[in-house]
């Protein structure tokens, strides 16, 4: 799918999101046309570059079909309800909507689908996480994504290439998510010294979004790459480094309390990526699509 002139674009759903947004961008830097999909009211939040669509995709009436156009390359899905609430009910009840939406893209034609993962469908895991690594969520978020994965590799037709794009932990545009550095901006504006924190000992593997928005453009528009593939760093960094790193940079009047709250007993003490893979695809398209 490679040369821009052949005029080939990507559908990006879930496109207004935390990920989606940077993804979009990502595949316009590259030469891609963009068709964002997004929920209703939620245009503003997308780059103008693209060609924008507002609708429920997860919607039981939407036609997938309807959706693609002639040049539609790849489906690149990353709508997702309640990402960062992962007990959340609401990631069983909508798991039929998302097969529903993916199959009917494949059964459209569409070369190419690349299906947003995590690594919470792995459970609990030490040390590096490969395509052949076992699963065992512990989560309604990590069982709902490792049940779409094992449904899409029995139902998706070999005329369709499908891509499990596996994520681990997102930094960046921290004031548009719910993560630890999230929380620390909003302690400094409530005017708070310090935050309550585990020990920090713990080892994950951190990804910029935009760093991880140009693997996913990447890996979703390579022809021929299927399975899982690690979208990481592939570097175990302590959670401790990490945020007090993320304090200096930002120059955060605030200090940690280090053991105020337990580890919890079902993180590992070291767990990441085998970014091998991906790296050696992104070194294989240093510039454009």
């Amino acid at each position: 799918m490679a040369n821009p002139s052949e005029r080939l674009s990507v559908l990006v759903t879930g496109a207004a999101g935390y990920v989606g947004r940077h993804v979009v961008t990502a595949l316009l830097e590259r030469g891609y046309e963009v068709v964002a999909v997004v929920r209703p009211g939620a245009a503003g939040r997308v780059d103008s570059r693209a060609r924008i669509v507002e609708i429920d995709v997860l919607a039981p009436d939407v036609d997938p079909a309807g959706l693609l156009s002639e040049n539609i390359g790849a489906v690149v899905h990353l709508a997702w309800q309640d990402g960062f609430t992962h007990n959340a009910a609401s990631h069983m009840l909508r798991l039929s909507d998302h097969f529903r939406l993916l199959t009917g893209f494949a059964a459209a034609g569409v070369p190419r689908l690349a299906v947003l993962g995590t690594m919470h469908e792995v459970g609990y895991w030490e040390g590096a996480i490969d395509a052949d690594t076992p699963t065992n969520p512990r989560s309604l978020y990590g069982v709902a994504k490792d049940a779409l994965r094992r449904s899409l590799t029995l139902a998706v037709p070999e005329t369709t290439e499908l891509a499990w794009l596996r994520c681990y932990y997102i930094f960046g545009d921290d004031r548009n998510n719910s993560s630890i550095f999230t929380r620390l901006l909003e302690a400094v504006d409530a005017g708070r010294p310090t935050m309550p924190f585990t020990t920090g000992k713990n080892r994950y593997d951190f990804i910029d979004v935009a760093e991880l928005a140009d693997q996913i453009a990447v890996v979703s528009t390579t022809p021929g790459v299927t399975g899982v593939i690690n979208c990481s760093s592939g570097i175990p960094v302590s959670l401790a480094e990490q945020v007090e790193g993320f304090i200096a940079e930002n120059q955060l009047p605030i200090r940690l309390e280090y053991g105020a709250f337990p580890d919890r007993a079902y993180d590992s003490p070291a767990v990441w990526g085998d970014a091998t893979r991906v790296a050696e695809l992104m070194a294989s398209r240093p510039g454009g699509a």
